[in-house]
């Protein structure tokens, strides 16, 4: 590849050259972690929302393609508790097709200000029609609006296209305010592995993992190598 412009240097360097971990880092002792990952979940996500963490909800969701491949994209996370951890999607775009055709998944949260990262792995779960509908319901009308669609990921020949069919699909909802899409699916991932990494600047990162067999069963706790 070519020098970067005006900064005189390969892509390569210039990458290298960038700092990471700038911190301050935060303080994790596995010692001290609860039994109960979720407890330690939530206690990292409130730190990071107290420290400004841009979007600390945020993670990304890793399926299985229909190609056998890996696959990711970003997804807000709706909720967490000792069922696990939930998101939602639209049953026909290709993570709603991955979801059903293979039901597992992995989520990734980052928060670079604290140099933390989690990542939880298992299957998923479907919830009811009527769970889906109620979180579908209690969103937006234009993210609702946009889930009538279904058309996620498909060939768009404009924007002109896009904005009118998203103008008459708002127009439905506000014709009907309890419109909801039928095809929008909650998803709960059930995790077999947990994993909470903590950076150190000499790259000596701590980590711990919580693991189990059955995915309702007792929880054990191993440290990791860097």
């Amino acid at each position: 590849m070519g020098e970067s412009e005006g900064l005189g240097q390969t892509v390569r360097e210039w990458l290298r050259s960038l700092e990471v971990f700038a911190g301050p880092l935060a303080d994790f002792d596995p010692a001290r972690a609860p039994a109960e990952p979720v407890d330690l979940f939530l206690g990292w996500l409130r730190e990071a929302v107290e420290a400004g963490v841009p979007d600390p909800h945020a993670m990304t969701l890793s399926t299985v393609g229909t190609d056998g491949g890996p696959d990711a994209r970003v997804l807000i996370l709706k909720n967490v508790d000792a069922g696990g951890w939930q998101f939602a999607v639209h049953a026909g775009s290709p993570k709603g097709r991955q979801l059903a055709d293979v039901p597992r998944a992995a989520l990734t949260f980052y928060w670079p200000l604290q140099g933390r990262q989690v990542r939880v792995r298992g299957g998923v779960e479907p919830a009811s029609p009527e769970q889906s509908a109620a979180d579908l319901l209690a969103r937006a009308p234009s993210a609702r609006a946009e889930a009538l669609l279904g058309r996620q990921s498909g060939h768009l020949e404009s924007l002109e296209d896009r904005d009118r069919a998203f103008r008459a699909a708002l127009a439905r909802i506000e014709a009907d305010p309890a419109l909801v899409s039928t095809e929008w699916t909650l998803y709960t991932l059930v995790p077999a592995e947990i994993e909470f990494w903590q950076a150190d600047k000499d790259r000596v990162h701590t980590r711990l993992r919580y693991e189990r067999t059955d995915p309702h069963g007792p929880w054990e706790r191993h440290m990791l190598w860097p």
